[in-house]
């Protein structure tokens, strides 16, 4: 075997429960008292794992997500720009039913095809695949075989699961749900990428599964 990647989105945020749009925020939100039991329950849970390395976002969220199975196991975090959140420009914090309102025209483009119509100030889709390629690309480079976890984001990881299936980016969000604390595993196959596991949470306690997962 050889390069397996573990695709980890962060925990529970305030965001995630309102499903208010939260890229890359000037608040930059960290996890809930629950998304901090939820990264605690992944680490539990994979501390024994035969880990190579660790990716993370660098966004709040993410690095506490990621903390605990570094603290673990005595993993370096390498924090990379590449996995952060889709940028949503001027509507950090909105609710979709704000956006919608406020932005009706520009809205309806975007969620008819996001790989090439941006949020207003925004990132397209096309942009996060490019930009999270270039992590993918380094992990190959540096890692001829092992374990990787890249602790991300919903819209983020969907793109690069899109990406790596050869499905097209602009249906990320019609093709598969990804919801918080949840990892898909994907080896890095001689024959291309091989799909084991897409938003598996088995990792975490029935009270936690049962929590508002956007």
């Amino acid at each position: 075997m050889g390069v397996v990647l573990y695709f980890l989105r962060h925990g529970q945020t305030a965001y995630s429960l309102t499903g208010g749009y939260c890229g890359t925020s000037a608040n930059d939100p960290g996890l809930t008292e629950a998304g901090l039991e939820m990264a605690q329950e992944f680490a539990q849970a994979y501390a024994n794992f035969p880990w190579t390395a660790v990716y993370a976002s660098p966004l709040r969220r993410a690095v506490e997500t990621a903390r605990p199975l570094c603290q673990q196991t005595g993993l370096e975090m390498r924090v990379r720009d590449g996995l952060r959140e889709v940028m949503y420009g001027r509507w950090e914090g909105m609710r979709p039913v704000e956006v919608d309102q406020e932005y009706h025209d520009e809205y309806v483009a975007w969620l008819t095809d996001p790989a090439w119509y941006a949020p207003v100030g925004g990132e397209r889709a096309v942009d996060i695949a490019r930009r999270s390629s270039q992590v993918l690309d380094e992990i190959e480079r540096t890692h001829s075989e092992g374990h990787i976890l890249l602790v991300s984001h919903k819209a983020t990881i969907r793109i690069m699961l899109s990406t790596l299936m050869g499905i097209d980016v602009g249906r990320y969000r019609d093709r598969m749900d990804m919801p918080v604390a949840a990892v898909s595993i994907v080896e890095l196959a001689a024959r291309g990428p091989l799909f084991h596991t897409i938003a598996d949470r088995s990792h975490l306690g029935e009270r936690l599964r049962s929590l508002p997962s956007t």
